[in-house]
């Protein structure tokens, strides 16, 4: 996904968050540690990236992110509840200012009537200030076409995309 000038949203991402002095953590589901790669293929990612941590379990999710055990039983793992204590969880286990996190089904597949292959939710969770009762968190339900590994590259790529879109205008 690069702009009119060609320049790639990783590029882009790293950018808004130097400039914003910021840092991002990541909870990859469907996604398998692809934003996180896209993330380290820019130089000098070190100065805003902390980490990318590949949740694919129910229970790494709830080891590793604190994602809570009624969310996964009443929405399942491919859910916006989910979806947002992954952001959140990552965030604040990471104690970074930006937390996205994806989980889908990338196929081929998995899917349901109400969740067909294709269907993916990205957060994004920013922790503002202490005290200021700024932090917030949203989350979008995508479908995206394409095989498995289009897919997920799809849904790292929008994830990256929201993130970009968080930073520069919250």
């Amino acid at each position: 996904m690069t702009d009119a000038d060609g320049e790639a949203i990783e590029d882009r991402v790293g950018e808004a968050l130097r400039e914003a002095e910021a840092t991002v953590a990541v909870a990859e589901s469907c996604t398998g540690g692809l934003i996180g790669s896209l993330l380290t293929d820019v130089p000098g990612s070190s100065d805003y990236f902390d980490r990318s941590l590949v949740t694919y379990s129910y229970d790494a999710k709830r080891d590793l992110l604190a994602v809570a055990r009624e969310a996964l039983d009443d929405h399942g793992a491919v859910s916006d509840p989910v979806a947002r204590q992954m952001a959140r969880g990552v965030r604040d286990t990471a104690d970074a200012d930006w937390g996205v996190a994806t989980t889908g089904v990338a196929g081929p597949t998995g899917g349901t009537e109400e969740t067909p292959v294709g269907t993916a939710y990205v957060a994004v969770a920013y922790a503002a200030p202490w005290g200021s009762g700024e932090s917030r968190t949203t989350v979008e339900r995508y479908e995206f076409e394409g095989d498995r590994t289009e897919v997920k590259a799809r849904i790292a790529r929008q994830a990256l995309a929201d993130l970009l879109d968080a930073v520069e205008n919250w």
